[in-house]
């Protein structure tokens, strides 16, 4: 077969005479069908415009149904009606030239200059129009030239009176082809007379296809249905032009017969009714087909409504494996996989045919199918043989695809085991939450069944959970635990931490472990060498906890170190025992979780899973345990804070006066690259955040100190110092003072005549009649800090709903320009016509996933770990 390359496509108008060539029928009838169910000969419906009914056969190319692509008609108009997509060509086109002899109103000379300048498809309408606006007459017949005006979408006015589209169609037909092409056109495909129709094509029955209802009634087509119209409304207006009725009753139904066939084409344009059903819902025409959400191209092409999928909400479930996902009873009796027959399950198939209703379908080779059901089984279990195929229920450990819109990403897509369960929803377990950036607030997720024995092994060796824990953008852990598991790990890892038998023989039952530890603490075991248990036993890991960040942060010990550590915030993990710090944020964060990293990258992906699966077990259990919760009275301001509260914002006010006393004399340095006043604005930002940032680490310390004592309060600071929620600045705004309130990254600016709010004095540039809020969330704010604090807070509501829209656009545009882009089996990244667009694949070669730290192997740790010097 010879292959032939598309150089381009191009896009046109189709003539009359083309739209009659290509026609199998002119439609004469706005009858559909008769009395007796037929189609009416010269309808809508004429069998020569192909078949939708499996028993008949198409009268023009004499196929069935299956085989018959459908045929176009055509309907004679009885007088020409305006194109209503094209109204702004025929308005330019008129305007730029002659009604009387149809040349463009510009001298012969003036028209040579722009030959001159032409090229194939080169557009000079505007300048045409802008030079022949001023003209008269015409420069070649001196006929006298009027102005055209559009009244959009159809009615034209020449010097206000209204022209009919045989006038318009007349004046169009005389523009010569050479003036043609200077508009734009190429008069070979297309002519600005077709602008004007005088014969209309009717789509074949195969896109508008008829529904018959349980009641026998026969549903058409929205299309159809503007199509009846359209001939109805032509036929009469031929009856009254024929039976000589009054011109104001023919120009009626010509302005009938134009409302019909613009709204045929778009039912949603401006200024026009949309046409209706009796029902009163809009009719869907052929630009409503096409564009937007609901169109061909993105409901129908880009995404598809497919088989063998399901959809339901999801629910949480910590005790399910990351790599599986609960399935409904429901959904997995409807749902099939297909099972070839081998010698090694004919046996477990056969039983499974005999004693339940599994087994959907029997498949000979042939590719024939036999529905299993009861009176037949006997005969079917006797003729299933090797090599057969059955479809048979889903079952637990099935693979299936899960995914969540929008998938923005590769991992809104990955493989899971399925798990049958109870009830309605999809079960998943809330460490893989994260990748599908998925909550439990009622979002829905898809559920695909691979149906090929290669569907499966992709599936599984390519998207499977435990495999995806890396992410391909930044080569850091992604699936991570998060929240209460977090939580729960830090308290298990703690120094205080410490279990009886009973306890310890519990957790190493949730672990998976039949033998307990020897006991490290007395005649108690600590948590952390119930955590060594997980651990691979030549782990060698050791660094700073987030713990450790926050005490040098705070100041509670600037020389805390590995060697120095009285905290136990430095963790060492030799020999897979964690023998010193707390696990936190800093060992199982997204993108910075170290441990995750490490053993996500340097060992098989199951243990990992198997430490998530565990410690998922036993998180919620631990909190429960030891009575963790968040009450009120936490955050109530000790007097120790309220000291340290009214020092910070008189130094702050103090300074403030400082700094606007310098900026009134003109004295205030000015910040390189920024104005004056910019300067002073950026002065009082930093003057806030440095105030705030000392009550802070007042605050913080004063929290941790509790912690660190040998009964830890189990409340939010617990959250805070592991890293699993929340933040010190979270503290310090419910407990301490807001501070400076921030828009745009600088003061609030917007508001009444020199002040932000009416109750300050004018001109007056302070720190409090610039949004320095002195309260807290506690003691609640006064009008005035109120008002502040909305301003901030209107900024973010503003953002996050215009900018998830924005962004959510350009994302689409983007992966639609990106999709073709593939890399090949020479690691160049090419286009969809071969054209080189990286030589290497992200120019190095490397794919994020397996990397360390951005390179492709980390020689120092391999040095290292070989004794390499």
């Amino acid at each position: 077969m010879p292959m032939k390359k598309i150089t381009s496509i191009e896009f046109g108008l189709l003539g009359p005479e083309l739209i009659r060539k290509m026609s199998a029928l002119e439609l004469k009838n706005p009858e559909t069908y008769d009395k007796d169910g037929y189609p009416m000969e010269g309808g809508l419906m004429d069998p020569h415009l192909g078949v939708i009914n499996p028993g008949l056969r198409c009268k023009t190319c004499g196929h069935n149904m299956k085989n018959c692509p459908g045929h176009f008609g055509h309907l004679e108009l009885v007088r020409p009606v305006s194109h209503s997509e094209f109204g702004k060509k025929l308005e330019d086109l008129m305007n730029g030239t002659c009604q009387s002899c149809g040349r463009i109103s510009l001298k012969d000379e003036e028209i040579s200059k722009f030959r001159e300048k032409h090229e194939k498809g080169k557009n000079f309408t505007k300048l045409i129009l802008k030079k022949t606006k001023k003209a008269k007459k015409c420069p070649h017949c001196n006929a006298p030239r009027g102005e055209v005006a559009l009244d959009k979408p159809t009615n034209f006015y020449l010097d206000k009176e209204r022209i009919y589209p045989t006038q318009i169609r007349e004046w169009v037909e005389k523009i010569p082809n050479p003036d043609l092409e200077l508009f734009g056109y190429q008069p070979d495909r297309i002519r600005p007379e077709w602008f004007v129709l005088t014969v209309l094509q009717v789509p074949p029955i195969t896109i508008r296809p008829s529904i018959t209802l349980e009641t026998g009634i026969k549903s058409e087509d929205d299309l159809t249905h503007k199509l009846v119209d359209i001939v109805r409304i032509n036929l009469r207006l031929r009856d009254n032009i024929d039976a000589g009725a009054p011109q104001l009753i023919i120009e009626d139904l010509w302005d009938l017969l134009q409302y019909h066939i613009t709204t045929y084409f778009d039912n949603n344009t401006a200024g026009v009714p949309p046409a209706k059903h009796r029902s009163g819902r809009a009719l869907r025409t052929l630009i409503q087909r096409l564009k937007g959400k609901k169109g061909r191209f993105r409901y129908n092409l880009t995404g598809k409504r497919v088989n063998f999928a399901a959809r339901s909400t999801i629910t949480p479930d910590p005790f399910l494996s990351i790599n599986e996902v609960g399935v409904p009873e429901e959904i997995a009796k409807e749902l099939t996989v297909p099972e070839i027959v081998t010698e090694v399950n004919k046996k477990l198939i056969e039983e499974l045919i005999k004693k339940t209703d599994k087994i959907h379908y029997l498949i000979r080779p042939d590719g024939s199918r036999r529905k299993v059901v009861e009176e037949f089984r006997k005969e079917l279990l006797e003729e299933l043989a090797v090599g057969y195929k059955v479809e048979r229920c889903l079952q637990n450990g099935d693979i299936v695809l899960f995914n969540r819109q929008p998938s923005l990403h590769r991992l809104s897509m990955m493989a899971h085991k399925v798990r049958i369960m109870q009830n309605k929803t999809f079960r998943l377990n809330p460490t893989v939450c994260k990748p599908y950036n998925a909550d439990f607030d009622g979002d829905e997720m898809n559920l695909h069944v691979p149906q090929t024995e290669e569907g499966k092994a992709e599936a599984e060796e390519l998207m499977f959970v435990e495999k995806q824990i890396i992410s391909p953008r930044y080569g850091g852990p992604v699936i991570i635990l998060d929240e209460d598991a977090v939580s729960g790990t830090y308290i298990l890892t703690m120094n205080q931490t410490e279990f009886d038998k009973e306890e310890a023989m519990y957790i190493c039952h949730e672990f998976g472990f039949n033998e307990l530890p020897k006991p490290d603490k007395g005649k108690k075991w600590s948590g952390k060498s119930l955590f060594s248990l997980l651990l691979p036993k030549d782990l060698n890991l050791s660094y700073p906890t987030k713990t450790m960040r926050l005490i040098k942060k705070t100041g509670i010990s600037k020389n805390v170190s590995k060697e120095n550590d009285p905290y136990d915030s430095y963790l060492v993990i030799k020999g897979g025992v964690l023998e010193k710090g707390v696990v936190d944020s800093a060992s199982l964060g997204e993108a910075r979780g170290i441990l995750v990293d490490t053993l996500a990258k340097e060992y098989p992906p199951e243990v990992l899973r198997n430490i998530y699966d565990r410690l998922n077990r036993v998180a919620s259990y631990l909190i429960t345990r030891k009575g963790m919760s968040v009450g009120l009275d936490e955050y109530m301001p000790s007097d120790g804070m309220n000291r340290a509260k009214k020092k910070a914002i008189e130094e702050e006010l103090l300074e403030a006066e400082e700094i606007v006393k310098k900026y009134r004399k003109g004295k205030l340095e000015v910040i390189p690259g920024r104005t004056y006043d910019e300067s002073f604005e950026m002065a009082m930002m930093r003057l806030g955040a440095k105030t705030k940032d000392q009550l802070e680490a007042y605050i913080l310390k004063e929290r941790i100190e509790e912690v660190l004592t040998e009964n830890p309060p189990m409340n939010s600071i617990i959250m805070i110092l592991s890293g699993s929620r929340g933040n010190p600045t979270n503290l310090t705004n419910i407990s301490g003072f807001w501070g400076q309130a921030a828009v745009r990254e600088g003061r609030p600016k917007r508001g009444f005549n020199h002040r932000l709010i009416p109750v300050n004095q004018k001109n007056d540039v302070g720190a409090l009649a610039g949004g320095f809020i002195q309260t807290n969330f506690v003691e609640g704010m006064n009008a005035r800090e109120y008002f502040y604090h909305s301003m901030g807070g209107r900024q973010g509501e503003v953002d996050t709903g215009v900018s998830t829209k924005v962004s959510g656009y350009l994302y689409r545009r983007l992966a639609n320009s990106l999709k073709d882009l593939i890399v090949s089996y020479d690691s160049t990244v090419r286009s969809a016509s071969k054209n080189i667009i990286q030589f290497a694949y992200g120019e190095d070669g490397v794919f994020t996933t397996g990397t360390i730290g951005g390179k492709n192997i980390d020689v120092e740790k391999l040095a290292k770990k070989n004794k390499v010097k």
